[in-house]
C-alpha cells in the first residue's frame, strides 16, 4: 500500500496552455531560488561598502528566507480566497520592486529591509505558482513531472545564484545581482495574464484573515534563529512562547492561517514533517561545505562556485528521474529512497578531514546529497498536495513551502551554530554539523518507513 495516494481532479487549462504557464511559474520560482543563494559571495563586498560586521549582515541572508517562510502561509491562505492568478502577479510585482529597492539600497537598513520585502513577494507569489501547478497537472504522473520541472528549475536557481553572485560582483557591482531580477520579473508579469486564465468569482464574503497568526508565524522563527546564533537564551524562549501562542492563536481562530485540522490529513502531516530535515541537510550542506571550500581548501569565490556544478547536474539529473520513480516505486518509496541517500551523502560529509580535497572528500558526499534531494523533495512535495483541491490548493501549498523555508532557516541556523562554534570552524566542527544533519534525515526516512509498515498491516488481507 502506498501511504503518499494523491486524487486527480479536473482542471480547465489546455494541454496546449499548461507548457508556457509552467515555464512562467517556473521562471519566477527560480529568480525566487536565485535570490537565496545570490548574496552569500557578494556579502564581503556589501560589508565594506556599508561598515557592517558579520552578525549584522548575517540578516541579509535569513531575512529573506525567514520572512518569506514565516508568510507562506499567508500567502497560501490570500491565493484561496483572493485568487491564484491574481496573488502571483501581486507577488512578482512586490519581488520586482523590492529588488529594485535593494539595488539601489543607501545603507545597509534599508537593504534588509528590502530583503524582507523581498520574501514577502515570494510568500504571495510562491503558494500561488505551487496550487496552479497542482490544478494544472492533477493526474499523480503529471503532477511528478510537473513538480520535477519546476523543482529542477528552482533548484538551479540555488547554484546560479552563486556562480551569478561571483560574476557579477567581479565584473559590475553588487548591487546588480539585485538588479537583474527586475527586467526578467516585468517580462513574467507582462506574459503572465496572456496564459494564466483569470480567476473565478471569490466569495462575497471570504472571511478574515488571521493576521495575529501571520505575525507570530514571522516573529517565533525570527527569535528562535536570533537565539541561536547569538547563544542568547531569552530569544529561544521568546521563540518558542511565541510559537506556543501561535499554536493557541490558531486553535481559537474563527479563520486560522491553516485549520489545525489540515494536519488530521495524515499524508500531508508526515510529508511536511519529513521536509523539515531534508530541507534543513540542503540549507546547512550548501552553507557550510561552500565554507569549507574556501575556508579550508581555500578555493576562490567563484572557484567554490564552479564547484557546484557537478552536483547541480546530479541534482537536475535525479529530478529528471522522479516521475519515472514514482510510477515504478510508488511516492513512499520514491521517498524514502531520496531520504536514504541524502543521509549517505551526509554521513560522507560527517568525515570531513582538517585539509580534505574537492574531489575525494567533499565531492561524493555533495553528489549523494544532491541525488536524494532532488528525488526526496520531489516526493515529499508531491505528497504534501495529497487530496487538494480548489478551496485548499493554496492552503496546501502555502504549508508545503513554509516548511521548506522555515525548516531550511531553522535548521541552517542549528547546523552553522553546531559548526562555528563561536569562532573559525575547524575540522570537527564540520564533521559535527553534517553528523547532526545526517541523524535529522534518518529520523526522517525511519518515520516514513514506520507509517508505511503501519499502512501496510492496517489494510493487509484487503490490499497488499
Amino acid at each position: 500500500m502506498n501511504i503518499f495516494p494523491v486524487r486527480p481532479s479536473a482542471h480547465g487549462h489546455t494541454s496546449s496552455r499548461r507548457t508556457p504557464v509552467l515555464a512562467l511559474l517556473s521562471l519566477l520560482q527560480f529568480l525566487i531560488a536565485v535570490d537565496v543563494t545570490v548574496v552569500n559571495v557578494a556579502l564581503p563586498a556589501i560589508g565594506a561598502r556599508f561598515d557592517a560586521d558579520a552578525a549584522s549582515l548575517s540578516w541579509v541572508v535569513t531575512g529573506y528566507t525567514l520572512v518569506g517562510g514565516g508568510l507562506l502561509l499567508l500567502g497560501g491562505r490570500l491565493t484561496d480566497l483572493l485568487g491564484r492568478r491574481r496573488m502571483f502577479l501581486l507577488g512578482a510585482a512586490l519581488f520586482a520592486l523590492a529588488s529594485l529597492a535593494a539595488g539601489l539600497a543607501p545603507n545597509l537598513e534599508t537593504l534588509i529591509a528590502a530583503r524582507f520585502a523581498q520574501g514577502a513577494g515570494e510568500a504571495l507569489a510562491s503558494p500561488a505558482a505551487m496550487s496552479l501547478i497542482a490544478l494544472l497537472y492533477p493526474s499523480p504522473e503529471e503532477r511528478a513531472k510537473a513538480l520535477s520541472i519546476w523543482g529542477a528549475i528552482s533548484a538551479s536557481g540555488l547554484v546560479v545564484g552563486v556562480l551569478l553572485s561571483g560574476t557579477l560582483v567581479q565584473l559590475l557591482d553588487w548591487r546588480w545581482i539585485f538588479g537583474v531580477n527586475v527586467p526578467i520579473t516585468a517580462a513574467v508579469l507582462a506574459l503572465a495574464p496572456m496564459f494564466v486564465r483569470p480567476d473565478g468569482p471569490r466569495p462575497e464574503q471570504p472571511g478574515r484573515l488571521d493576521l495575529p497568526g501571520a505575525a507570530l508565524l514571522v516573529a517565533g522563527p525570527l527569535a528562535l534563529v536570533y537565539g541561536v546564533l547569538r547563544g542568547s537564551p531569552a530569544a529561544l524562549l521568546a521563540g518558542a512562547v511565541l510559537l506556543a501562542a501561535l499554536v493557541a492563536v490558531e486553535a481559537r481562530s474563527s479563520n486560522p492561517l491553516v485549520p489545525l485540522s489540515f494536519f488530521a490529513h495524515r499524508v500531508r502531516a508526515l510529508a511536511n514533517a519529513a521536509t523539515v530535515p531534508l530541507s534543513a541537510a540542503l540549507s546547512g550542506t550548501f552553507f557550510l561545505a561552500t565554507l569549507y571550500l574556501q575556508e579550508v581548501i581555500e578555493l576562490t569565490p567563484l572557484q567554490a562556485g564552479l564547484a557546484y556544478l557537478p552536483f547541480c547536474a546530479a541534482l537536475l539529473l535525479a529530478i529528471s528521474q522522479v516521475a519515472r520513480l514514482i510510477g515504478a516505486l510508488g511516492v513512499t518509496y520514491t521517498a524514502l529512497l531520496g531520504l536514504l541517500l541524502t543521509a549517505a551523502g551526509l554521513g560522507w560529509l560527517a568525515r570531513l578531514p582538517d585539509h580534505g580535497s574537492l574531489w575525494t572528500d567533499v565531492m561524493p558526499g555533495m553528489l549523494g546529497v544532491a541525488a536524494g534531494m532532488g528525488i526526496g523533495l520531489v516526493a515529499l512535495q508531491n505528497a504534501a498536495l495529497s487530496d487538494v483541491t480548489e478551496d485548499d490548493a493554496g492552503t496546501a501549498s502555502g504549508v508545503q513551502r513554509s516548511v521548506d523555508q522555515l525548516g531550511g532557516s531553522l535548521g541552517l541556523a542549528v547546523l552553522v551554530g553546531t559548526a562555528l562554534g563561536g569562532g573559525t570552524p575547524q575540522g570537527p566542527e564540520f564533521r559535527a554539523a553534517f553528523g547532526w544533519a545526517a541523524l535529522g534525515v534518518l529520523a526522517a526516512a525511519a518515520a516514513v518507513a514506520v507509517a508505511r509498515a503501519s499502512a501496510g498491516r492496517s489494510t493487509r488481507g484487503i490490499r497488499s
